[in-house]
């Protein structure tokens, strides 16, 4: 029998998704199953990118340009301008959801062997990318205490060797909802140009910030060369299933390199592109609504978490999910539990264990990661559940 490369061995599992055998387990028993673990909205897609894909009249659905359709790309670097960043259409490569960004940069920025230094917790499949890339992660902790803001700047610095070539941020951050300051911001900019690297600024909840915007790396005067963003519709308008994102950067030798991993891959999805471009076109108050829901629902998830004895849960300032700090022994055995031998009023909740966030599992045994996608109703009901979860959990600590 043939044997299995080094790299598929070393590819890791979604922690997001590794405990979906037990949901199914749980819901073919009867058990109603609130679902916080995974970050797919409930909020409806626009009506327009529906529209727009149902109400064509292309008769042949052809390969796009490489870079994605140019109408789209000019009419999404126009939409930049408001973030504070002159975009031209030269300047985007469409993909295959933000992932495929993500993958680009790490392929045409990084050698094997090179490392992209991460703030953690971090989005769980930077570790794919990175191994699928040959490329090592080098975290640096935020801890719940601070609200998991952007950690000294000495300690990026303790880390950096010559083999760090990029440091990759999120803002609004997953899994943690922290949104860096533009002092932060200014601060990375600063270490960024100091030792010459790349900053990796995804994007993706940009839209949800609650209190405060966010500020787009693209926004910082005189990193030109040095930013890569990555971007998707996925979140933004409810369209995860459509698999579209883009790399977006000044760097000219960047987006060339970066173009013959699109070509290679032939063309982004053709439909996406059709929707996506139409929601440019909604004004410029559609996330309003959006924002203010899923604004209540954080307000509600906060208040009833912390209401719970021995539980600790920063306030997100953006996107739609949370940590929690539990008084449990073991997140994983913990969110296992939940699934195969608990319910309360014949219903129980998949949470995300926050093991899988961390580069040392160990700092994550006692947290959760929880995405609050449900309505009010739901997530209360989910927190009754936890509450009552907690109490009767046999590995609780105090």
């Amino acid at each position: 029998m043939p044997s299995i490369s080094n790299r598929g061995h070393q590819m890791p599992a979604s922690p997001i998704r590794k405990l979906v055998p037990y949901a199914e387990a749980a819901k073919k028993k009867g058990t109603k199953v609130f679902h916080l673990n995974i970050g797919q909205p409930d909020i409806e897609t626009p009506a327009a990118i529906m529209d727009a894909i149902k109400n064509n009249h292309i008769k042949v659905l052809e390969y796009s340009h490489s870079a994605g359709n140019e109408s789209y790309r000019i009419k999404l670097a126009e939409s930049y301008k408001k973030i504070g960043a002159n975009i031209t259409k030269d300047e985007i490569i469409t993909t295959t959801g933000g992932s495929e960004a993500i993958q680009f940069a790490f392929l045409a920025c990084l050698n094997p062997g090179d490392e992209v230094i991460v703030p953690e917790p971090f989005y769980a499949n930077y570790n794919g990318f990175a191994t699928a890339a040959g490329v090592e992660v080098v975290p640096i902790t935020s801890y719940i205490e601070t609200g998991f803001a952007l950690p000294a700047i000495s300690e990026f610095e303790k880390v950096i060797t010559e083999k760090t070539k990029a440091i990759c941020i999120c803002s609004p951050n997953n899994p943690t909802g922290y949104i860096y300051t533009p002092e932060e911001m200014e601060l990375l900019k600063a270490l960024v140009l100091k030792y010459d690297l790349y900053l990796f600024s995804d994007e993706a909840y940009r839209e949800f910030a609650y209190e405060a915007p966010a500020m787009s790396a693209l926004a910082l005067s005189g990193l030109e060369n040095n930013v890569v963003m990555f971007d998707t519709i996925s979140k933004r308008y409810s369209a995860c299933g459509a698999r579209l994102g883009a790399l977006v950067t000044k760097n000219k030798e960047l987006i060339n390199t970066a173009m013959k991993f699109a070509q290679a891959r032939l063309s982004p999805p053709g439909l996406a592109q059709i929707g996506a471009e139409a929601a440019l076109d909604l004004p410029d108050n559609y996330f309003d609504d959006t924002k203010a829901e899923y604004k209540s629902r954080r307000d509600t998830i906060i208040g009833r978490l912390n209401k719970i004895p021995g539980v600790i849960s920063p306030n997100p300032g953006g996107a739609f999910y949370a940590i929690a700090q539990l008084p449990i022994d073991d997140s994983d055995k913990f969110c296992q539990w939940l699934l195969e031998s608990f319910s309360y009023n014949n219903a129980t909740l998949m949470l995300a264990p926050a093991t899988g966030f961390y580069s040392n599992p160990e700092l994550g045994k006692k947290q959760v990661r929880l995405a609050y996608v449900l309505n009010n109703n739901d997530i209360n009901n989910a927190m009754d559940c936890l509450e009552k979860a907690l109490q009767e959990y046999p590995g609780r600590t105090n």
